[in-house]
């Protein structure tokens, strides 16, 4: 007998279909677990920042994401909306005891609330038509205070614009001066190229194609008729994105795990949802397709959702080490912002293209707008992102592990901090960590200043206000140099980390063979399905197997990170390491190393098959 996690494995996600079976599959486990006035979803025993009755708020919600592009072409049948509707009437009913609440600044109910726009954007039939007068001023009344309370100043600024959309389609009033304002301040994240920062001065990472580009998009397609300057800019700059964007995604369907709220899962592959949706074509609607397709597949075959069915918290599987402070029991549901094809009537091209593989993309990609170089191996199984790091920083959990670390990759994932004793706690994959020699380490949380340039990513940082590091990244696979100029006034003990290797394998009933080896210069692991490797090519130190506490990866429950450890004086310090990591299915290039040449004006780095690069050690922005 099929359990609920086996069938979705099972699904192919070829047909529409298939696509709207997913949402069954996802949405049913939950049924149980409406409460009795059917307006909240009470899953999981864990918190958020916000108060447990809001997160149960927010499970109910973030339904809507799928539910109102499932619903919306009529065809397609579910039972599951009897019990949303009478949960939205009673939830926005002040007289219930179950009603959602008056909201406040900065409010969590605020994020929420821009479901609900898009339903009465999709499915006005199903949402608003079969309320009576008192319910639907119920609802307005209830959606229309995101017009009074303020939002964060990033993606938030949306959810205002969604909803006053909503208003907009179900006849009625709207403020359309809100709407104006909104979308003036998101145009000052614009950076070049379609990307946008979340926020003045934040990151470029996820939020910009799940959220930004995702509302800008439903907007694009809602609006092209009355405001058509505004429409086609936000479609331009999403074209422009794709074209960037894409380099994020494998041949195998995963994308490039980095920054914040990956517990979203599968929203990593919304923005190409929403670029079906509007009708803008960056690439043949059969890649996007396939993009979009392989994704699902992709997550589906992940231990993401629990024995009953229900989505976890975590990225590959549950871990609430790497979590969100904002992520509670429901959070995860924002994935379904994927399934927006859904909306599509069924005879739309989409469902009859064919869909197709990646296009060619290149094996490095210069992507300046968000700090990073994009490298991919032959096939494309593995991409890698290497990072300059940022100017700024947050206060996020973990904001280092997730926007600092020198690369990002989908084969190895990375690594978060379990707690702050050593570098087993610290797991310090793909960073160099500073100790005073007291066993507790710093890493770099945001630059002083970084350049990205097509041979090189240069960074300065600072972890005390006497000691400066200035690191070179010269990216490549498998293969890539970090040379890093330390400059202190004490004496300090570093840690070069490598790729974290995950040495469980759960394909497999027995124990796999991990094999390791390390001298003094050099520390490797392999396992069947790749390696993982680290050598000091200058400035002394010792090669070192280290085998972080489990579940610090967002991948693998189990690693193990090749590192080099040295000792530094007082002074000026020059160390370069050498970094390895491939699949299994590709030629054991462990002695491709590349070599260099360190002189008193340069450091040469020769990569096998390549030209010289040549750092200048008195290098000056």
């Amino acid at each position: 007998m099929l359990t609920k996690v086996d069938s979705i494995k099972m699904n192919p996600l070829k047909t529409r279909e298939d696509m709207a079976c997913a949402i069954r599959q996802i949405c049913e486990p939950l049924k149980p677990y409406y409460s009795n006035g059917f307006s909240r979803i009470q899953i999981g025993s864990t918190s958020a920042g916000y108060s447990d009755s809001i997160s149960e708020i927010e499970g109910f919600s973030r339904l809507l994401w799928g539910l109102a592009p499932f619903y919306a072409c009529g065809d397609l049948n579910y039972d599951i909306w009897e019990m949303h509707l009478q949960g939205i009437k009673n939830g926005t009913n002040p007289k219930h005891e179950e009603y959602w609440g008056d909201i406040n600044h900065y409010d969590q109910r605020i994020v929420e609330m821009a479901s609900f726009g898009l339903a009465l954007i999709l499915i006005p039939d199903k949402i608003w038509d079969p309320l009576n007068e008192q319910e639907k001023e119920n609802l307005r009344k209830w959606l229309a205070q995101v017009n009074e309370y303020n939002a964060y100043d990033c993606n938030w600024l949306f959810f205002a614009v969604l909803v006053n959309l909503g208003f907009k389609n179900v006849g009625l009033p709207f403020d359309e001066k809100k709407i104006e304002e909104n979308l003036e301040k998101i145009d000052e994240f614009h950076l070049s190229n379609g990307w946008y920062s979340d926020g003045k001065n934040g990151h470029s990472d996820y939020y910009v194609p799940f959220a930004i580009h995702y509302y800008g998009l439903i907007y694009a397609k809602v609006m092209e008729v009355e405001d058509p300057v505004r429409s086609q800019k936000y479609k331009e700059y999403a074209e422009e994105f794709a074209k960037d964007f894409i380099a994020w995604f494998s041949s195998n369907g995963s994308s490039i795990p980095y920054g914040r709220s990956l517990t979203y899962r599968f929203a990593q592959s919304s923005f190409w949802s929403a670029a079906v949706f509007a009708g803008i074509n960056p690439f043949p609607l059969g890649v996007m397709k396939g993009i979009i397709l392989r994704n699902l597949r992709w997550w589906f075959q992940k231990p993401i959702f629990n024995d009953a069915g229900i989505l976890t918290i975590g990225y590959s599987y549950p871990n609430l080490l790497m979590a969100e402070n904002y992520n509670s029991p429901g959070s995860p549901y924002w994935a379904l912002k994927t399934f927006l094809p859904l909306a599509l009537e069924s005879e739309h091209p989409f469902w009859e293209t064919e869909e197709e593989p990646l296009p060619e993309i290149g094996d490095k990609v210069i992507q300046k707008d968000p700090h990073l170089i994009i490298c991919r191996n032959q096939n494309s199984e593995h991409v890698l992102a290497f990072n300059s790091g940022h100017l700024s920083t947050n206060e996020h959990t973990h904001t280092s592990a997730k926007y600092e670390k020198f690369v990002y990759s989908t084969l190895f994932g990375f690594s978060v901090p379990r707690a702050e004793w050593g570098l087993s706690q610290g797991a310090f994959d793909s960073m160099l960590a500073l100790s005073e020699g007291d066993n507790i380490y710093r890493v770099k949380r945001y630059c002083e200043e970084f350049m990205v340039k097509d041979e090189y990513i240069y960074s300065k940082w600072k972890p005390w206000n006497d000691v400066e590091v200035k690191t070179w990244l010269i990216p490549g696979t498998p293969w890539h140099i970090r040379i890093h100029r330390i400059e202190t006034g004490r004496i300090l003990d570093t840690a070069d980390g490598g790729f974290s290797l995950g040495i469980e394998n759960k394909k497999m009933k027995s124990e796999p063979e991990l094999e390791t080896f390390q001298n003094d210069k050099e520390s490797f692991a392999k396992i069947g399905w790749g390696a993982s490797g680290i050598k000091s090519l200058y400035g002394g130190g010792n090669a070192e197997l280290v085998y972080p506490n489990s579940n610090t990866n967002i991948l693998h429950s189990r690693t193990v990170i090749p590192t080099i450890k040295t000792r530094v004086e007082p002074g000026v310090s020059w160390l370069v390491s050498a970094v390895f990591g491939e699949l299994s299915n590709e030629n054991n290039r462990w002695n491709e190393i590349p070599s260099i040449h360190v002189t008193n004006e340069h450091v040469v780095v020769q990569i096998p098959n390549k030209d010289e690069i040549i750092i200048k050690k008195n290098f000056d922005k």
